[in-house]
């Protein structure tokens, strides 16, 4: 006979909703699509100077000053992105950094990791200096039944980079 390591049959699936609550609950309260985005910006341009490519007999790999630049680059976007989720009140800083990096790596890092990570990187730095944390006296959002929500707009909040 096999037994659920977990507990009862159906234990698992009944904490799911709280677990998703709780993770819906967390996001809003952080820029968690800018971070995923900047850390995402990180992993290509991180990647393709170890990539070992053959075009037609003739090996390309970046062995030289671009390589470590693209080190460095991937890995500070990758910082950058943890940053955003763990630490909000950075969003601002972080999100200009990852501008910065993100053009910076078109020239430096591969055509920024084949044009993915600068895209993402631009995305995910928008996104970081546009987040407005939510207001203090502001309740949270019921969940909705299935249906879009119309969210109205706050009023006398603005911001940005």
């Amino acid at each position: 006979m096999i037994t659920n390591p977990f507990g009862r049959p159906g234990e698992l699936l009944a904490a799911a909703p709280g677990f998703r609550r709780r993770f819906r609950t967390w996001r809003g309260e952080r820029p968690f699509w800018a971070g995923l985005f900047t850390f995402t910006a990180g992993l290509p341009i991180l990647y393709w100077p170890f990539a070992k490519l053959d075009l037609g007999g003739i090996p390309l790999a970046l062995s030289t000053t671009s390589g470590a630049g693209s080190l460095v680059i991937g890995t500070l976007l990758l910082v950058l992105g943890v940053a955003l989720c763990c630490r909000p009140h950075l969003r601002v800083f972080a999100g200009i950094a990852t501008l910065l990096l993100s053009v910076v790596s078109f020239p430096v890092a591969n055509f920024g990791g084949l044009f993915l990570g600068v895209a993402s990187g631009l995305v995910g730095g928008s996104l970081a200096c546009a987040w407005l944390p939510p207001a203090a006296g502001e309740p949270p959002a019921p969940p909705s039944e299935g249906g879009n929500t119309v969210v109205p707009a706050a009023e006398g909040r603005s911001g940005g980079c």
